[in-house]
C-alpha cells in the first residue's frame, strides 16, 4: 500500500468513528423522546445496547485493524432492528431513528472496508431493517421504500471513497516521480560537477604544464620541471582517490604543498595549521595554485604573496603579485583558468572569488569563504 493510500485508509477508519460517534447521542435521543411511555424501558434497554455497541464500535476503528468487526457490527444493528417487534416501533412511528443507525453504518462502512465487504454489510443491514419492518405488517409501503433507499447512499458513499482513493495513487505516482527526477537530476549534477572538477584539475596541471613547455616558456630541461609533473600526476590521482573521501584536511597543509613545486619565490603569511572540510580546503587550495600559475605564465615577476585571515568558520586568502597587471573585464569569457579554475571552484563550495588588477599594477586575487555552520 502506498504512503497516500495508508494515510487515507487511516483518516477513513477515525472519521467513520467520529460520524458514528457524534450521530449516536441525537439518535439515541430520538428514540426515547418518540418512544410511548409503556414502551419506554424496552426501548431504553435497546438504545442502551446501540450507545454501548457504537461506542465500543469506534473504539476499534480509531485503534484496531481489519474488517473482522463488521460482520459483528451488521449482527448487532440486525439485532437492534429486531427489536421493533417488542418495543412497538411501528405503532409508535418510533422507527427513523433505527433508519439513521442503519444508514450511518452502511455509509461510513464504504471508508474502511473493501468493496465486496462494504456492499455486503450494506445491504445485509438495510435489507435486515427492511424485512424485519415488512413482517409486523404494520408499515405502510412509503417506510419500505425509504428503509431501500439506504444502499442507494451506500453506493453513492462508495463511489466518491473510490474516487478519493483513485485520486491519492495518483498523489503517490506523482510524489514517486518528482523523486525519481529529483533524484535523476541530482545524479547527473553531481556527474557535471565530478566532470567540471576533474577538466580543472587537468587544465591546471598537466595541461598547463605541457603547454608551458610546448610554446617554449620553460625549458624542456628545467630543473623543476620533474618535480612539476610529478605533482601533476598526483594531483589527478588525488581527485578520484582516497584523498577525496576524506572529510577535512589542513588547508595550510595542501597550499604548502603546492608552494614547493612552484618555481616562484612565495612569502606566505598565515597561521600553522587550519583544519577544513576536504571539499572546501582542496577548492581553495587548487584555485590559490591555479592563481600562482597565473602569476607564472603572465605577470612577468618571480615573486609572489599568499596571506591566509579567519578561521574554520569564515576565511580569506589573498594571492598577490606585483607583476604586469592586465584588465579583467577584458578577458574572454572562453578563457577557462580564470572561469572555472578560481570563480567556478569557489562557486561550487559556496565562496566567492574576487580579481583586482590594472595593467602595470599587479594583480590581487581574493578568495573568500564562509561555513555554512557558521
Amino acid at each position: 500500500m502506498t504512503q497516500a493510500a495508508a494515510l487515507l485508509r487511516r483518516f477513513g477508519r477515525r472519521y467513520a468513528a467520529v460520524v458514528r460517534l457524534a450521530t449516536a447521542a441525537p439518535i439515541c435521543a430520538i428514540a426515547l423522546f418518540r418512544a410511548a411511555p409503556e414502551n419506554l424501558p424496552a426501548t431504553v434497554a435497546v438504545v442502551a445496547v446501540a450507545a454501548a455497541w457504537t461506542c465500543a464500535y469506534a473504539g476499534w476503528l480509531t485503534w484496531g485493524r481489519g474488517e473482522a468487526l463488521v460482520a459483528l457490527d451488521v449482527a448487532v444493528l440486525l439485532g437492534l432492528s429486531a427489536s421493533v417487534w417488542w418495543t412497538d416501533a411501528i405503532a409508535d412511528t418510533n422507527t427513523g431513528w433505527l433508519r439513521l443507525l442503519v444508514l450511518f453504518m452502511c455509509v461510513t462502512c464504504q471508508w474502511h472496508t473493501t468493496a465486496p465487504v462494504g456492499v455486503a454489510a450494506a445491504l445485509l443491514t438495510s435489507g435486515g431493517l427492511a424485512a424485519a419492518v415488512a413482517v409486523t405488517g404494520a408499515a405502510d409501503g412509503d417506510l419500505i421504500m425509504g428503509l431501500l433507499w439506504t444502499p442507494a447512499a451506500a453506493a453513492l458513499s462508495r463511489l466518491a471513497w473510490t474516487l478519493v482513493r483513485r485520486s491519492a495513487r495518483r498523489a503517490d505516482l506523482a510524489v514517486a516521480e518528482a523523486a525519481r527526477v529529483r533524484g535523476a537530476s541530482l545524479v547527473a549534477a553531481a556527474v557535471r560537477a565530478e566532470e567540471r572538477e576533474f577538466a580543472a584539475s587537468l587544465h591546471d596541471t598537466a595541461a598547463t604544464t605541457l603547454l608551458m613547455v610546448g610554446v617554449g616558456q620553460v625549458r624542456s630541461d628545467a630543473p623543476w620541471l620533474p618535480v612539476q609533473a610529478r605533482r601533476d600526476l598526483e594531483r589527478l590521482r588525488s581527485s578520484h582517490g582516497e584523498g577525496a573521501a576524506a572529510s577535512r584536511a589542513d588547508l595550510v597543509t595542501m597550499l604548502r604543498a603546492g608552494l614547493d613545486a612552484v618555481p616562484l619565490t612565495v612569502e606566505f603569511d598565515g597561521p600553522g595549521e587550519l583544519p577544513l572540510p576536504y571539499e572546501a580546503a582542496r577548492a581553495l587550495a587548487d584555485a590559490a595554485g591555479e592563481a600562482l600559475t597565473n602569476v607564472r605564465r603572465h605577470a612577468g615577476v618571480t615573486r609572489a604573496t599568499i596571506r591566509l585571515t579567519g578561521d574554520a568558520r569564515e576565511l580569506r586568502l589573498d594571492i598577490a603579485d606585483q607583476g604586469a597587471g592586465f584588465d579583467p573585464d577584458a578577458v574572454p569569457a572562453t578563457r577557462y583558468g580564470l572561469r572555472e579554475s578560481v570563480r567556478g571552484r569557489l562557486a561550487r563550495i559556496g565562496g566567492t572569488a574576487t580579481i583586482t588588477s590594472a595593467p602595470g599594477e599587479g594583480t590581487l586575487v581574493r578568495l573568500e569563504w564562509r561555513s555554512d555552520d557558521g
